[in-house]
C-alpha cells in the first residue's frame, strides 16, 4: 500500500472518510475479509449494502459477505491465488475497449499522455476477459459484467485487505486498483475512492511517521534538501540522500553476505512476507537478528536478541486507522517490563551515541507537528479537544 498508493496519488493512504460509505452505490472488495478483520467498519458497509448498494467481491474464498440473509454479491470472482493484477487489469481492458473511462475527469485531474500509454497496454488482446479468465479460473462474463457495473454503477468505492498487500504483487496490485479507479472517475468526492482496509493497527501511523526506506515523516522523499535539512538541524546528524533497502532488498544482500543486521519492532516478517523460505534464509545469515515483540513469534526464532514489547494498555501514544483518522492511546497500567516501545528505542539510540532525551510521548508529537506539514496542528491537547482528527490537520 505504501509505495503502490505513493506512486499513483502521491500520499501512502487511502482517500475515503468511513462517513462516505453512506453515499457509496458500487462496493468492491477485493482479497479482504471485512467481517471478521474489521467488523466495525464492515457493520457501516452492510448497512449501506442492506439499502441498496451492489457487491463486487474477488476473492479465492467465499466469505460470508458474498452472500448472507440480506446481502448478496452480484458478482464473486473466485480467482485463482496469485491472479490478482492479471483480473484488475481485465477489468480496464474492459473499460478502456468499451468506452466506459471517464474522459472529462482523466483529462482535468489526471495525465492524459500517460492515460493513453496505459490504455492502449491494457486493450491488448492477451489483457482480455477471456484470456484473464482461463489464467484466474474466473468466467469472463462475470469479469465482464462486474467491471461494467463498477464503471457505470455510480460512485464505486474500492476496499481491499492482505490478499491484496501480502504478496510478491502487493504494490503492482495496489497501482492498477488505484489506476482503476482513477480511469473511471472514482476518485475525488464522497462515496468512491480506494481504502487498504490494513491488517495490523496502527500501520497507517506506521506509514505516516516514514516507516520506509525513500520517505521521511509525511511521505517526503529523502532526496529532498530541504526536507532533511529539518531533521538533520533537530537530529543533529547526516542523512544519506539515497534511499535505502526494502525489506526483500534487505533479505537478498543477507543471503549474498553483504547485510548483516536487522531490527525488528512489532512485525513477524517470517510470516507476512513473501517466500518464507527466502525470509528464513535471509535472517538465519545474519550476525544479529533482534526482535522487540509481545510474543515468541516465528521472527524471534532468528533472533540473536529478544527484546519484550508493550501493549496496547501499557502505552500512552496515538493510533491511526485506515481513514487517516488519529486516536488517543491512554495506559491504564504501567509496562510489565519496565519500559515502554518508544523508551526501549531511546534507550537503544542513546547507546549508539543519540542525544534523545524524550519525557513523554506528548513531546515526541509536538516534534512531529513542528516538523510534518499535514501533522502541523495535532498535538495531545488538541486530541482531547476534538476525540479525534484525521490528517492533514494544519
Amino acid at each position: 500500500t505504501g509505495y503502490g498508493l505513493g506512486q499513483t496519488f502521491g500520499t501512502s493512504a487511502g482517500t475515503q472518510d468511513f462517513d462516505s460509505i453512506e453515499q457509496t452505490d458500487v462496493v468492491m472488495i477485493i482479497g479482504a475479509n471485512p467481517t471478521d478483520a474489521h467488523p466495525v467498519f464492515a457493520s457501516r458497509m452492510k448497512k449501506r449494502l442492506r439499502k441498496g448498494a451492489r457487491l463486487i467481491v474477488l476473492d479465492p474464498r467465499r466469505t460470508d459477505i458474498v452472500r448472507s440473509a440480506h446481502i448478496e454479491a452480484q458478482h464473486h470472482l473466485p480467482l485463482k491465488p496469485g491472479t490478482n493484477v492479471a483480473v484488475v487489469t481485465a477489468f480496464a481492458h474492459v473499460i478502456v475497449t468499451e468506452g466506459l473511462f471517464d474522459e472529462a475527469f482523466i483529462r482535468e485531474r489526471c495525465d492524459w499522455d500517460e492515460f493513453q500509454d496505459w490504455a492502449s497496454f491494457v486493450a491488448l488482446p492477451e489483457n482480455s476477459p477471456e484470456v484473464v479468465g482461463q489464467l484466474a479460473n474466473v468466467d469472463p462474463e462475470e469479469i465482464r459484467g462486474a467491471a461494467r457495473l463498477f464503471a457505470t454503477g455510480g460512485n464505486g468505492a474500492i476496499y481491499y485487505g492482505l490478499g491484496v498487500t501480502e504478496h510478491s504483487q502487493g504494490s503492482t496490485t495496489v497501482i492498477a486498483i488505484a489506476n482503476l479507479a482513477m480511469a473511471t472517475g472514482n476518485i475525488g468526492r464522497p462515496g468512491v475512492g480506494v481504502n487498504p482496509l490494513r491488517g495490523q493497527n496502527n500501520v497507517q501511523g506506521s506509514c505516516d511517521m516514514g516507516s520506509f526506506p525513500h520517505e521521511l515523516p509525511g511521505y517526503r522523499h529523502i532526496s529532498g534538501d530541504a526536507v532533511r535539512d529539518i531533521y538533520e538541524s533537530l537530529w543533529g546528524v547526516k542523512l544519506d540522500d539515497e534511499p535505502g533497502l526494502r525489506i526483500p532488498n534487505m533479505l537478498d544482500a543477507a543471503v549474498d553476505g553483504s547485510f548483516k543486521g536487522l531490527y525488528v519492532q512489532g512485525e513477524d516478517i517470517l510470516q507476512s512476507d513473501p517466500d518464507t523460505k527466502h525470509v528464513a534464509a535471509g535472517l538465519a545469515a545474519m550476525e544479529c537478528v533482534v526482535v522487540h515483540d509481545l510474543f515468541l513469534n516465528e521472527t524471534a526464532n532468528y533472533a540473536h536478541v529478544f527484546l519484550p514489547g508493550s501493549t496496547f494498555l501499557e502505552k500512552d501514544g496515538t493510533f491511526t486507522n485506515a481513514e487517516r483518522r488519529i486516536n488517543r492511546v491512554r495506559k491504564v497500567m504501567a509496562p510489565k517490563n519496565g519500559l515502554a516501545d518508544w523508551e526501549v528505542t531511546q534507550k537503544l539510540a542513546q547507546a549508539m551515541g543519540l542525544a534523545w532525551n524524550y519525557q513523554h510521548p506528548s513531546e515526541i508529537m509536538d516534534e512531529i507537528a513542528r516538523t510534518t506539514p499535514s501533522f502541523a496542528k495535532v498535538s495531545y491537547d488538541y486530541l482531547e479537544k476534538m476525540g479525534s482528527v484525521q490528517w492533514p490537520c494544519n
